[in-house]
C-alpha cells in the first residue's frame, strides 16, 4: 500500500526532530527556521499533531522534565518515523528533480548533476 504524501506541517515537524530530541517550544522555533519563517505552528496545532504522530508511532516521548512546576515533554523520532521521513524526502526530491528537468533548470551546486540538456 502506498502512503499518502505528508502535509507540510507534518514534514516540517518530523524534520525538526530528525537531528535531536526537542520540546514543544523548541519544535516550533525549529519549524519556523526550517520553513524560512513561512510556517508558525500554534500551540493547539502543534500538540494535536504531536499526539497524532505519537499515536501513529512516528515519534515518541523521549523524556519528561519538570520546568517551573510544569511537565515538559521532549519528543524524538522513532525508527518508523525516520523511515517515513526519509521516504517522504526521497519522494519530494524525485518530484522536484523531474520538475526541474521538465523546466530545463540546471541543478544548483551541491544538488546533483544538471538535467540532460539543461543550461545554467
Amino acid at each position: 500500500m502506498t502512503q499518502r504524501p505528508m502535509q507540510e506541517p507534518t514534514l516540517l515537524l518530523l524534520t525538526a526532530l530528525s537531528d535531536q530530541p526537542r520540546h514543544g517550544y523548541a519544535i516550533t522555533q525549529e519549524v519556523l527556521a526550517i520553513s524560512g519563517g513561512r510556517v508558525r505552528l500554534r500551540a493547539g496545532t502543534l500538540y494535536a499533531a504531536l499526539d497524532r504522530l505519537v499515536g501513529e508511532g512516528l515519534i515518541e516521548v523521549y523524556r519528561e522534565e519538570i520546568v517551573d512546576g510544569r511537565t515538559r515533554r521532549i519528543y524524538t523520532l522513532t525508527g518508523d518515523g525516520r523511515v517515513r521521513l526519509a521516504n517522504e524526502a526521497e519522494r519530494l526530491y524525485a518530484t522536484a528533480r523531474e520538475a526541474r528537468r521538465r523546466l530545463g533548470i540546471a541543478a544548483r551546486p551541491g544538488f546533483g548533476p544538471a538535467p540532460k540538456g539543461a543550461t545554467a
